[in-house]
């Protein structure tokens, strides 16, 4: 069984590195669309009405994607005034504490992203826009985000037993 556990927390690490790369180049993605936008409507005085859009996408895929490596490399945001003061076996013990709490908003926002996911599915749903895309991509990211986010903090439950065992992951 530790060698299933192991091989879980490595495979779902790995998965989150990799999105999390896909995400950061996101950055110059958005970066180029900003800039066509730009040069259409000042310089050529021809606006890309999608351009803005397509940031907005963008920028929610950057952020639904960040997720899982966020908490992979324990750079998400916490009150330190008292955690930092603790020994690694406590911020271990405080730690898969807060991860089930954290286990059951996931769970919550997945179930409330699959029921809009199926509304935007049924109902062919668009923004309402010159441009009217389909939100439906979107919608469909952030679900499997909240997955891997899922899977992510399970992983994180198994590290964090392991240190209370003396045997880090």
């Amino acid at each position: 069984m530790p060698h299933l556990i192991r091989a879980y927390v490595r495979i779902v690490d790995k998965v989150s590195d990799y999105v999390g790369y896909l995400a950061a180049s996101l950055i110059f993605f958005m970066g180029a669309t900003l800039l066509l936008d730009a040069v259409t409507r000042n310089v050529l005085n021809i606006p890309v009405h999608w351009a803005i859009e397509l940031t907005q996408f963008t920028l929610a895929a950057y952020y639904f994607m960040g997720g899982p490596i966020t908490l992979k490399n324990n750079e998400h945001v916490r009150m330190d005034l008292w955690y930092a003061n603790l020994s690694d076996r406590g911020k271990a013990k405080l730690d898969l504490v807060t991860v089930w709490c954290m286990i059951f908003y996931l769970g919550v926002m997945l179930v409330g992203s699959i029921s809009s996911l199926q509304y935007a599915i049924q109902t062919n749903e668009r923004r309402f826009s010159m441009w009217n895309p389909s939100v439906i991509p979107i919608k469909a990211l952030l679900t499997v985000c909240l997955v891997l986010m899922l899977l992510q903090a399970f992983s994180l439950v198994f590290k964090h037993i392991a240190t209370l065992r003396g045997k880090p992951l």
